[in-house]
């Protein structure tokens, strides 16, 4: 582990933490159903059979985690706003109680208004493959911003929508599990969709800062050879231009368009496009690809189908995670500078909303010199010319990790999910680091 100070990042910049809503709220006898409640419900779906029915029941505790957040030293807090709380009879009181209680702390509030948790009413509708879904998300935002936007100024619109396309609607490994393959592109589009409905909404409530958080990382040939570089870009075409075009171009990456649903496509497109004030960047780890090889492919806790026109396959030479993630600091450089460099002054001032890795110990040496090296690599970036405003660890709790349950801890703090009742907190070593590292830069 580095024992340099971390090089000082410029006045302003904005460090925080990230959860989402389904992962750490509880309380869902409080709200409707969503998704991931239907998807938990069904046999061999979570890894170790939970469910987020509690969770670190974040509802009743938050007081206690708003301390843990001022202690920490934190600028802002990214959380996630549940739509099927906001539905529910005074779901939305419980998200005035909060941003308040972070007011009251010092704390910026950064609320994502989408975070894979759907409503199972409207995915009874149809869901994200119902182009009327995207419409429903933008009255909500309308909802929610109505009632939060006196206080909360810096805004998400939705969360990774290529992760919840693959993994949710492609090999239905995550909520709402369906396995439609590339039959699943208009649940991209329609969230796309919903995502520039939804600045519309922000923008029409007075809104002068908003971004997305879309997930992105480097990929990388497995070889030299042709059919290797051949898969390696569509891989990447897929998880990385399909969503960050759209948003920041106004167009689909060729050949990609024309899969897309809807009569009017241009349209689309533009409300796609609505200009961000910052864009969003959840970044882990780069993949290394290549070409199918006519097998099933377990990798990361999924299943990559043989049908697939690629593999992906383990980086060699690198540490891995607890997830078995691939450890690569030196991606988050190579990710931003090609960013700026594929995208010149189309992309806005970044900030990266996610970042961060699954590590089992209390003293959690291997977290701190996780973060050591991506924090130092994105400082890299800034040198290089890349605008970056900010950057957010996740995660500040150990969670409800989607479709491993409880058997993956990404957490700065540890939580007892053995003591149901008591689900004590307990800050990691990486918290006192992280405390410190932000001392340091302020």
């Amino acid at each position: 582990m580095a024992t340099n100070p971390i090089p000082q990042f410029p006045a302003g910049f904005l460090w925080g933490v990230s959860t989402s809503s389904h992962q750490i709220e509880g309380a869902a006898e409080q709200r409707e159903p969503s998704v991931w409640d239907d998807f938990s419900a069904g046999a061999g779906h979570i890894k170790d059979g939970s469910t987020a029915a509690v969770a670190c029941d974040h509802v009743h505790r938050y007081p206690e985690d708003v301390a843990l957040l001022r202690d920490l030293g934190v600028g802002a807090y990214r959380f996630s706003i549940s739509w099927p709380r906001v539905n529910s009879p005074g779901g939305l009181d419980f998200y005035d109680r909060l941003v308040d209680e972070l007011a009251g702390a010092g704390v910026q509030p950064v609320p994502t208004l989408f975070h894979w948790d759907l409503p199972s009413s409207l995915e009874e509708a149809g869901g994200w493959l119902n182009r009327d879904t995207a419409e429903r998300f933008a009255e909500y935002v309308a909802v929610v911003a109505a009632r939060l936007g006196d206080r909360v100024t810096k805004w998400i619109t939705i969360n990774e929508p290529a992760e919840h396309t693959l993994l949710g609607h492609a090999l239905g490994t995550h909520a709402p599990g369906k396995q439609l393959m590339f039959d699943a592109l208009p649940a991209a589009h329609h969230q796309l969709l919903g995502h520039g409905l939804a600045v519309r909404a922000l923008r029409a409530a007075g809104v002068t800062d908003i971004g997305i958080a879309n997930s992105h990382g480097p990929t990388w040939a497995a070889s030299e050879e042709q059919a290797d570089v051949e898969a390696a870009g569509f891989y990447d075409l897929l998880l990385n231009r399909l969503f960050a075009e759209p948003v920041l171009l106004g167009e689909y990456p060729e050949g990609i368009g024309e899969l897309m649903p809807g009569t009017d496509i241009g349209s689309d497109l533009k409300i796609i496009s609505e200009p961000l004030d910052w864009y969003g960047i959840n970044y882990y780890a780069p993949t290394r690809v290549g070409a199918p090889e006519g097998a099933d492919i377990e990798f990361g806790g999924v299943t990559i189908p043989a049908e697939l026109p690629f593999t992906v396959k383990q980086i060699e030479g690198v540490p891995t995670t607890d997830f078995g993630w691939p450890v690569v600091p030196e991606g988050l450089t190579e990710l931003l500078t090609g960013f700026h460099e594929r995208y010149g002054d189309r992309l806005p001032p970044v900030v990266i909303t996610e970042n961060g890795c699954s590590y089992d110990d209390i003293d959690d040496q291997r977290r701190i010199a996780y973060l050591d090296g991506h924090i130092r690599a994105l400082h890299r970036a800034t040198e290089a010319g890349v605008d970056v405003r900010g950057y957010f660890v996740w995660s500040l709790l150990d969670n409800f990790e989607w479709a491993q349950g409880y058997a993956r801890r990404f957490g700065l703090v540890h939580v007892n999910f053995e003591d149901s009742a008591a689900l004590e907190r307990t800050p990691k070593a990486s918290y006192r680091w992280f405390q410190e590292v932000l001392r340091a830069q302020r």
